[in-house]
């Protein structure tokens, strides 16, 4: 199951057995954890996990960490480079298209 609070988005499991479901922040460099009886006491406790961690960071004078943006630097060979280009040129798209494509293909 996934959440989703602010732009922040968790993943949750279960295990047959536990009496907690538990969530995981993804989109964020930071681990940010949480768990929860049932989905409104598990969206509440991600909506409380987001708001400490924002609290936490301020009363330590830094930024929090922010969902991830959508962008993404990327360093590769440029003969790489050339055969990306060349191909996106082919499909009629950017290469930030055709990357984008090809990664959303994979993933």
């Amino acid at each position: 199951m996934i959440l989703k609070h602010e732009g922040y988005i968790a993943e949750v499991s279960y295990e047959d057995g536990d009496a907690l479901m538990n969530g995981v922040v993804v989109n964020a460099r930071g681990t940010l954890h949480f768990a929860g009886r049932d989905i409104d006491d598990l969206r509440r406790a991600f909506a409380e996990t987001i708001d400490d961690y924002r609290e936490w960071c301020k009363d330590r004078g830094v930024e929090p960490e922010k969902p991830y943006s959508g962008t993404l630097s990327l360093r590769i060979p440029p003969e790489l480079h050339k055969r990306v280009a060349e191909q996106a040129a082919k499909a009629g798209e950017s290469i930030n298209q055709f990357i984008a494509a090809r990664l959303a293909d994979v993933a």
